[in-house]
């Protein structure tokens, strides 16, 4: 057996980490800064050691751009570095001076960013070379300068340097020179270090000059970000405006935040934050990726998946943790035990709070409700603990815009809407103007009618019907109105099988050709106050295509077509009269017809009644083929009848008004045809 050591040569590697290390070339300036940063950080905290004893003096952090050098400098006045530190820390790659900063200085450390020593040859994506002028603290200190053109050779001599600190000087690519603008590095700088808790400076202020008619540098330090950003302080010493100022600054063309929550814990990690309750415009999808993660106040990531509940990427605002597991560039989260309790202390965190602003100010909550739906339903769909927390403060809202929380509801209606089999109907509607008269019609036998018109409604229907107990949910024009709730035996329609099998021929005839709709005809007592015919729609096939948009294994029933069942109400009195004027108008020619139809339905049970008890090889050619030509004839007679009674039905525009006011309730005649009924209505009135 042989052993020995994997070789790995700087000629290999230092392409690897110059090149793929980092995703966006961007980034370089994010890790410059934060190495500076991090100097900084170090001094305050040998200073409050007393392993420093000089002036700290300016801590600032400066940005300069020299266009004809072609050059970008960091500078800053942190710990700097000996020749002794270059070499430990520069050249030996991935070897960080924050890890042994830390393990002696681990309780009194002040942010500390970095921890890999990888972020130092970011640089190298967008400089053909680097300096590195450095003075470290320590007293009696040379200066000295290092120097490296992106290969694994390097340069390091002694220098004149006044102060202690480092400049880190990058030589930028041709390729790269959108980094020598201003409003280029302005950009990223407000997006990767806006709120780093060392003041960084990039040049001067700027103000308008009459004299020169442009604006002009003052004497005053341009500083770009905040060192103490509002997540930072005592929720305490906040009022609701400095919320809603720092919310303007994270995204100054949102509407108002609904409300926010504070997130401030030390153990068993550390984390704070502040998460605004946006208000949700139309498609949650386009609302994602606004909460911006920060690890010791400098940006990571908008991708936070993974550490806020999938429901909760809806939030805005900022998350802020040491404690987050980033990959080696900083650049995303990595999965960890860390990173599922942070999740599960945001989601209590948020039901807690919204649990008390619910208790605090009902009226208020419930103002904003049609805004929280989303968040709520989302949450509740996709995270069975936050149902169990949600229950006790969501809300229903019913179509007169009183809200009510499950158990208050449920007490509302048990009374009236149990059906004959105990089980509790929730109705609902989800459009009030195209479903008002079926609204009505429930309000007029005494039910509620729950108004569900939000953008996740109807998945939280199927999650209702689970968790509620013996309770369904159907739309309000789901069917007639007294077979919604069922109290009783359904009432029967007083008229022969002919009778209502006649009526049928004649209204389907006439139902208009829709794409994608399917409609049947059905007869039924309605009540003599009701509409001469309504239509409804299955709840199941209906519930199913609405489903389809949110989950693609049920895509195959968004394909299906709408199925439509026109009610023609027995005991109205324009249907009757219909019915009455058919049975006139179509006698003479009907009679033949049906003493036709009678007479082979008689020979047909005959036939049939002679080969039931026979086995098929028992029963000759002639009598199959004498049974087959009978039924062969009784269709064409049917078709012979429906023939009749669809040219009366064409000529009678009765029928059409009938059909035309049903498909007007429930918004389905448009175009020519509801031109046509409305010329129809005209002649009608004459």
């Amino acid at each position: 057996m042989a052993k020995g050591n994997i070789g790995v040569t700087t000629e290999n590697i230092f392409p690897v980490i110059k090149k793929f290390l980092y995703s966006d070339h961007e980034i370089f300036l994010r890790e410059m800064v934060s190495n500076a940063v991090d100097a900084t950080q170090k001094l305050k905290t040998l200073a409050e050691k007393g392993d420093f004893k000089g002036e700290i003096g300016d801590t600032n952090i400066r940005i300069n751009l020299d266009k004809e050098a072609g050059t970008l400098t960091i500078s800053d006045h942190g710990i700097g570095m000996t020749e002794e530190e270059i070499d430990r820390y520069i050249n030996q790659i991935a070897f960080s001076g924050v890890t042994d900063f830390l393990e002696k200085y681990k309780d009194n450390a002040n942010a500390i960013i970095g921890h890999f020593g990888l972020g130092f040859y970011s640089a190298f994506m967008v400089a053909d070379k680097v300096d590195i002028i450095t003075k470290s603290y320590k007293d009696g200190a040379q200066a000295v300068k290092w120097s490296c053109d992106g290969s694994p050779e390097y340069e390091i001599e002694n220098t004149d340097k006044a102060e202690r600190g480092s400049d880190i000087v990058l030589h930028i690519s041709e390729d790269c020179k959108e980094f020598l603008e201003k409003e280029k590095i302005s950009s990223l700088l407000n997006k990767y270090c806006k709120f780093m808790p060392v003041s960084i400076v990039l040049g001067k202020k700027q103000e308008w000059s009459k004299e020169e008619s442009k604006m002009v540098d003052t004497d005053e330090d341009n500083i770009i970000n905040n060192v103490e950003p509002l997540w930072t302080k005592t929720p305490s010493s906040l009022k609701d405006d400095d919320y809603k100022s720092f919310y303007r600054t994270l995204y100054p063309m949102q509407d108002e935040p609904l409300f926010w929550i504070h997130l401030n814990v030390d153990f068993p990690f550390h984390l704070t934050g502040v998460l605004y309750f946006p208000r949700i415009q139309s498609n949650i999808d386009l609302q994602r990726n606004k909460i911006q993660l920060y690890c010791n106040q400098v940006f990571v990531t908008d991708q936070v998946e993974g550490i806020v509940p999938d429901f909760l990427t809806l939030l805005h605002g900022v998350i802020d943790s040491p404690d987050i597991p980033l990959n080696v560039s900083r650049s995303y989260l990595q999965s960890d035990q860390n990173v599922k309790k942070i999740a599960t202390y945001i989601t209590k965190k948020v039901a807690d709070r919204m649990n008390s602003i619910f208790k605090a100010d009902r009226k208020d909550y419930e103002e904003k409700w049609d805004d929280l739906k989303v968040f709520i339903n989302y949450g509740m769909l996709t995270d069975e603990a936050f149902y169990d927390r949600a229950k006790d403060f969501a809300l229903f809202k019913d179509t007169e815009g009183k809200h009510f929380t499950y158990e208050e509801y449920k007490n509302l209606i048990k009374d009236q809407q149990t059906d004959k089999d105990g089980t509790l109907v929730y109705l609902y509607a989800n459009d009030k103007d195209e479903q008002y008269s079926y609204i009505e019609a429930a309000k007029a036998k005494g039910y509620s009618v729950l108004m569900f018109d939000g953008q996740l409604d109807t998945p939280t229907v199927g999650l209702f019907e689970q968790k509620f107990e013996k309770s369904r949910f159907t739309r309000v024009d789901g069917d007639i109105i007294e077979r919604l709730i069922p109290k009783d035996e359904a009432k029967k329609v007083e008229l022969s099988a002919d009778e209502s099998a006649n009526l049928s021929a004649i209204f389907n005839s006439q139902l208009p050709q829709m794409d994608k709709a399917h409609f049947n005809v059905e007869v039924g007592a309605l009540g003599t106050d009701q509409m001469p015919a309504v239509f409804t729609q299955s709840e199941y096939m209906r519930r199913m295509k609405d489903m389809s948009k949110y989950q693609s294994g049920m895509a195959f029933y968004g394909q299906m077509p709408d199925t439509y069942t026109l009610v023609l109400n027995s005991e109205n009195e324009i249907v009757k009269a219909v019915l009455a004027d058919a049975k006139t108008s179509t006698d003479e020619q009907l009679k033949p017809i049906l003493a036709e139809i009678r007479s082979l339905k008689a020979q047909e049970q005959v036939l049939e009644n002679e080969q039931k008890d026979k086995k098929p090889e028992d029963i000759s050619e002639n009598d199959k083929k004498q049974l087959e030509d009978t039924r062969k004839n009784i269709t064409e007679q049917e078709a012979k009848k429906d023939g009749v009674l669809t040219s009366y039905a064409a000529a009678n525009d009765k029928v059409h008004q009938i059909i035309d006011l049903a498909l007007l309730q429930n918004g389905m005649l448009k175009g020519a045809a509801l031109d046509k009924f409305l010329k129809r209505s005209a002649e009608l009135l004459k």
